[in-house]
C-alpha cells in the first residue's frame, strides 16, 4: 500500500488531503505511514543529546555489548515512529492530543541502515459521553524492519475533534 493509505480502498490519511475526525476512522483501520533508513549519525546524534549510553554512542564500546554493535536508543526508535505518524496522519487532522501511552515494547534493536516502516491500526473508537464534539481513539503502532521484522510495538490513544454540525 501506498503512504498514508488505509486497507479500505480510497480512504487516505495523509496530510494533504481533507482534514480527518472521529467519524473518518474505523475500528479496524490499518494506515501505512511511510518509511525511513536509519543511519549511524542519526543513532549517534539523538543518543548525545537524549540517551548517552554507550551502546547508543561509540560503535567499539557497543560491539562488546549484549547488542554486538551500535544499537538506536528505544526512545529513538519511539520518535522515529512518531514521526512518520506525524507525516502520513497527524498534521492537519482534527487531533486534539493524547492522555497517554499504555504499552511500549522493544522487540529488537534498531540499527544503522536498518529501513523501517510505521503502520497504525485503529483498535477502538468511542465518542466521548460528557463532550460531544470529541471522541476517544485507540491505535497500535508498529515499527518493522524489512530484514529484521518488528521492531517496536506502542499502544496509544488520541482525543480527536468530531466533525462540524453542517
Amino acid at each position: 500500500m501506498t503512504k498514508g493509505a488505509a486497507s479500505r480502498g480510497p480512504f487516505s490519511l495523509m496530510s494533504d488531503n481533507p482534514r480527518k475526525y472521529f467519524e473518518d476512522f474505523r475500528v479496524g483501520d490499518v494506515i501505512h505511514c511511510g518509511r525511513k533508513t536509519v543511519t549511524k549519525d542519526e543513532i549517534i546524534d539523538f543518543a548525545e543529546k537524549f540517551d548517552p549510553q554507550p551502546f547508543h554512542l561509540d560503535e567499539a564500546e557497543a560491539a562488546g555489548s549484549k547488542f554486538g554493535g551500535l544499537v538506536a536508543s528505544g526512545w529513538h526508535t519511539c520518535a522515529l515512529c512518531m514521526r512518520l505518524v506525524v507525516d502520513a496522519m497527524l498534521k492537519g487532522s482534527a487531533n486534539m492530543g493524547s492522555p497517554g501511552v499504555e504499552n511500549i515494547r522493544w522487540v529488537k534493536p534498531l540499527r544503522p541502515g536498518n529501513i523501517v516502516s510505521a503502520t497504525v491500526r485503529v483498535v477502538e473508537a468511542v465518542p466521548s459521553k460528557s463532550r460531544a464534539d470529541r471522541g476517544r481513539l485507540k491505535f497500535a503502532f508498529e515499527l518493522t524492519e524489512e530484514a529484521e521484522g518488528l521492531i517496536m510495538e506502542m499502544l496509544a490513544t488520541a482525543i480527536y475533534a468530531r466533525k462540524p454540525a453542517a
